[in-house]
């Protein structure tokens, strides 16, 4: 069921299935944690998991930090595949970055039972710290993302 999450100037697209969450990474999620990702994302997670249990009637299996993790490294994919095509001019390598970005758009966030790399996010969790300091503090400045 896809659902749409409005924080506060921002409309965070995400589709719930059981033991499954997506988030888009389009625009508006850029928007949203423009200059703020540690406290906007962390916001995300708790509404997230608080929309999950609405919708389930039980929580989501997933910690609030590898919820956040994931959320964020496929955000700073997004942004390193999108600026590095802008300044590199190679055709092939532009067709490759270009199909990894389709992955890095669409965050797929499962629970263990489901998601067969939670163990990787939930072990990187202590270092979520230097994951949000490589995010530049203005994503919109950059006008990577169009959409």
């Amino acid at each position: 069921m896809e659902k749409e999450l409005r924080l506060y100037d921002s409309i965070i697209k995400i589709k719930f299935d059981e033991g499954i969450i997506r988030v888009y990474s389009n625009a508006q999620l850029w928007q949203y944690v423009n200059g703020k990702a540690k406290e906007r994302l962390t916001q995300l997670a708790e509404a997230i998991k608080n929309e999950y249990a609405a919708l389930f009637s039980k929580p989501l299996q997933i910690s609030t930090k590898s919820l956040i993790l994931e959320i964020l490294v496929h955000v700073y994919c997004d942004y390193l595949g999108l600026a590095f095509n802008r300044y590199v001019r190679i055709t092939g390598i532009q067709k490759l970055v270009k199909k990894l970005l389709l992955r890095a758009e669409v965050v797929d966030c499962g629970e263990t039972a489901k998601d067969g790399n939670r163990w990787v996010w939930d072990l990187l969790t202590p270092f979520n710290g230097a994951f949000f300091a490589i995010l530049p503090d203005n994503l919109n400045a950059t006008n990577l993302k169009k959409y």
